[in-house]
């Protein structure tokens, strides 16, 4: 996990949901409702841009999605910024 990848996604998570306060990284971002429906495509562009990966929509599982860790932990493993 970097940070700045990290910072990357709280800032797009803020920008359009500035409602939405504080995040940790174990957070529950579904429950608080971080990101809504007509943002997820665009935050599926982020975490490609962030991973310098393709993301198959049909190989993801919303629990990938569930916390800023469970995001790191599975798109952003091993990336350097």
């Amino acid at each position: 996990m970097t940070d700045d990848s990290v910072s990357r996604i709280l800032t797009f998570i803020h920008q359009r949901n500035p409602e939405v306060g504080e995040l940790g990284l174990d957070d529950d971002l579904i429950d608080r409702r971080a990101v809504d429906s007509l943002a997820f495509v665009e935050f599926l562009y982020l975490l490609e841009e962030l991973s310098g990966e393709t993301i198959d929509p049909e190989e993801i599982d919303v629990e990938d999605f569930r916390t800023l860790r469970r995001i790191s932990e599975r798109f952003l493993a091993g990336v350097a910024h």
